[in-house]
């Protein structure tokens, strides 16, 4: 009986497993060149830890057991808690900012679709200790400085931003009690996933009077920060929400990104810990889910028994990244391929051995190295050289008799007799 992979997970073959690595080493390539250190934390955590930051509904989008032990465990659905846990640990002995990065491996157990899948590969990176939207800047900066790399332009993604604590004040201020917030963001984030009659309908389940409703309405059809202005008179926490705001657009002007971000105050994100800035990358076309997305959360520390320290950062993940830069070409210009250094190869089974030896040699030189498992005629060594797309061939035939070497350039075609000690003397100085 074949026994297939489970429903949301993916299998990485050798092709898949080169794209894997090849988005993830540019993850941590990145985040080192910004000054991120890298991190990790276990692949199961207290199923308590994850209720406490998003409540008894989370447990049915995760994956959680009892383990032998009676103990409610999950496998993590996002790090952010597990790095609040080890951060509220070493509190006191960490330098600050800490600047951290992570490349969890994640699960949710949600219905598989295009661009989401139950297990998944997230590039986490986030700054704590940091209370000016400077640290906002540079965590979005971060995120475009890999998007640039891999050649998305400014017409491939855009950076849609937005605060949850302005639109907390530009709520309140329309008459939307603070008890009513939280329900009311599950709404406001689908407003750019949902037809306007559609979206209009759930909204009037959560604010019955029209005239509420229809100035929150009004409230998210504004297209710039310069209109709230226009729309509403502003409070003081308003106002230094958009003044936060115009500031984050002015530095990241300065960073040299700003013609990816624009403003968009449908942005809310789903979950409750937001408190200030936040923002979803979505590809321009808008034909795709959101790449990533994060933002300030500057009280989770505190929920999980901690300090309270303003703390900031975004996730993106390896699913819908990997199919747009399929979509754009992207991965088959830039993905490196299979080459070998050096094939050795063998006039006839006499020499076997010595190519084993050659090549043993080289492999521990540095150089990426093959030979041939079968005792064929050259002219097949030649072809598995080819194929395995050998940059040079190295033929062992009668001339090894005097210590010497046949070198045949792939490429060319031409080909030389070298001196055996010269050629590895020589050979050495190039070893990386």
């Amino acid at each position: 009986m074949k026994i297939p992979p489970v429903k949301g997970t993916r299998d990485f073959y050798p092709q898949e497993m080169a794209v894997r690595n090849w988005i993830i080493d540019g993850w941590k390539r990145v985040s080192v060149r910004n000054g991120f250190e890298e991190y990790d934390a276990p692949i199961f955590e207290y199923l308590k830890m994850f209720q406490i930051k998003s409540g008894d509904e989370i447990v049915e989008q995760l994956f959680s057991l009892t383990d032998r032990g009676g103990r409610e465990l999950a496998l993590r659905p996002e790090i952010t808690p597990s790095l609040a846990r080890m951060v509220n640990q070493r509190i006191n002995s960490l330098p600050r900012p800490i600047k951290w990065f992570s490349v969890p491996r994640l699960f949710r157990a949600e219905r598989p679709q295009k661009g989401r899948l139950r297990e998944f590969f997230q590039w986490n990176v986030d700054i704590i200790g940091v209370d000016d939207v400077l640290a906002d800047a540079e965590v979005i900066f971060c995120a475009l400085d890999y998007l640039r790399e891999v050649g998305l332009g400014r017409d491939d993604v855009v950076v849609k931003i937005s605060s949850r604590q302005m639109l907390a004040a530009l709520l309140r201020s329309v008459g939307v009690a603070r008890s009513e917030l939280e329900e009311l963001y599950a709404v406001l984030d689908k407003r750019n996933k949902l037809p306007d009659d559609a979206f209009e309908e759930m909204l009037a389940e959560k604010i019955a009077d029209e005239g509420k409703r229809r100035k929150v309405i009004d409230l998210m059809s504004v297209e710039s920060i310069e209109q709230i202005n226009e729309l509403l008179e502003l409070d003081e926490t308003a106002q230094e929400s958009v003044n936060e705001l115009e500031r984050l657009f002015e530095l990241l002007g300065v960073m040299g990104v700003a013609e990816y971000c624009e403003f968009d105050i449908g942005i809310v994100r789903g979950l409750a810990y937001y408190t200030g800035i936040v923002y979803e990358i979505y590809d321009k076309a808008s034909e795709l889910r959101a790449i990533g997305g994060g933002g300030r959360y500057d009280d989770l520390l505190k929920q999980f028994g901690g300090p309270a320290i303003p703390a900031t950062g975004f996730g993106i993940g390896d699913c819908v990244l990997a199919i747009l830069l399929e979509d754009k070409g992207l991965l088959e210009r830039q993905l490196p391929s299979r080459k070998l250094d050096y094939f050795v190869a063998c006039v006839d089974k006499s020499y076997r051995q010595a190519a084993v030896e050659l090549t043993m040699k080289l492999r521990s030189a540095g150089w990426t190295a093959g030979f041939s498992y079968k005792t064929a005629k050259l002219s097949k060594q030649l072809k598995e050289a080819s194929d395995q797309k050998a940059k040079k061939c190295i033929i062992i035939g009668d001339e090894f008799k005097n210590r010497q070497l046949v070198v045949k350039d792939m490429a060319t075609g031409e080909q030389e007799t070298v001196d055996y000690d010269k050629f590895f003397s020589g050979l050495e100085s190039k070893a990386r």
